[in-house]
């Protein structure tokens, strides 16, 4: 199937690289048109370039930058279908190590920027009487966590929770409210600052094998953007491989 967003206009919120620029490629490829908001300047152009997208610089923390990434959308192409809040920090501290300052930080980005990015949304959504509403949520945080992950674990957990609440109020207006959740994805971060040791212990815990790719995840939010998930409010889709499924790591069934 083709065109599945064929003249829907989408913003992504957070893809200039990664799990974004997937779910950026992966709208593109369906026929939508863009508008990418990021706080990485030259890679973003970059990304909107090559897909034939409008960027804006946009710190989702920020109302101002919210606001003004909606307003672009808008202005260059009168309506706006599809949000995707996709943005996301996660910077590895202990709880013990964690400031006040740093815990804002994360949340700002991660769950204030959720709620700010939804809010922008709202109003032009409203008055169409349509829009999805997507965010990257995470297996971690609603579900499993590791030291080093308090504050990102309590905004992902959070995004869920805001998921529900907004897909309940926004419901009346046309306007579904869905996320996503991946597991462990390959991205090039995750090769940059993951070693090949680590990697391969993540793969061994997938039941199918391997770390997901950003097309893995991209597909879920396909599917939610578009109409055949015209039903489909308050939820999320895991894409984890399977990793949250066994209950210890002896879990392999070999044909043997």
């Amino acid at each position: 199937m083709t065109g599945r967003l064929q003249d829907k206009v989408a913003l992504i919120i957070g893809a200039a690289r990664g799990i974004g620029r997937g779910i950026a490629e992966r709208f593109a490829e369906e026929g939508a048109q863009l508008v990418i908001g990021d706080t990485e300047v030259a890679t973003g152009r970059a990304t909107a370039e090559v897909l034939g997208a409008e960027f804006i610089a946009t710190d989702i923390s920020r109302f101002e930058d919210a606001k003004a990434a909606v307003g672009l959308a808008l202005t260059r192409f009168g309506r706006l279908d599809i949000l995707v809040q996709n943005a996301g920090i996660y910077p590895w501290q202990l709880i013990a190590e964690t400031s006040p300052e740093d815990w804002d930080r994360v949340l700002g980005v991660n769950l204030r920027g959720a709620f700010l990015a939804a809010r922008a949304a709202l109003e032009p959504m409203k008055a169409q009487g349509y829009g999805r509403i997507l965010f990257t949520s995470s297996i971690t945080g609603p579900h499993v966590t590791s030291p080093g992950h308090g504050h990102y674990s309590a905004s992902k957990a959070g995004i869920n929770g805001f998921i529900r609440a907004a897909a309940l109020e926004f419901a009346g207006y046309g306007i579904t409210v869905n996320g996503v959740e991946p597991g462990n994805i390959l991205t090039e971060a995750v090769q940059l600052h993951r070693s090949e040791a680590f990697i391969r212990s993540m793969e061994d815990a997938i039941p199918l094998g391997r770390l997901g790719s950003a097309r893995d995840v991209a597909n879920a939010f396909l599917f939610l953007a578009s109409d055949e998930a015209a039903y489909i409010t308050g939820t999320t889709i895991i894409v984890d491989g399977g990793q949250l499924l066994p209950e210890g790591n002896d879990f392999r069934i070999t044909p043997n």
